[in-house]
């Protein structure tokens, strides 16, 4: 997934999940855990419509579904892929 910087800054503030460290230089430095988490964020928001206020209240009811759907999600884009590939080289 792409996002631009201030994407990313506006949710950092709006998300008590996120929370990269920053380097002497103010640079954010990511973890895995961040990714994950502004992974699941941008599912909810970009991908199925959600508002801020939504995509807040889902992660507070069951953020593990959440992280179950995105992977289901990026299994059937994978297989979608896959299934076009076979179709161009018949």
């Amino acid at each position: 997934f792409e996002m631009n910087i201030s994407a990313i800054r506006f949710w950092e503030k709006e998300f008590d999940i996120l929370t990269p460290k920053k380097n002497k230089k103010g640079n954010r430095l990511f973890t895995p855990k961040d990714i994950k988490n502004l992974q699941i964020i941008y599912h909810l928001i970009k991908e199925r419509g959600f508002t801020l206020e939504g995509a807040k209240m889902k992660l507070k009811e069951n953020k593990e579904d959440t992280i179950d759907n995105i992977e289901i999600v990026n299994h059937l884009k994978d297989i979608r892929g896959f299934l076009v590939n076979l179709r161009e080289q018949l």
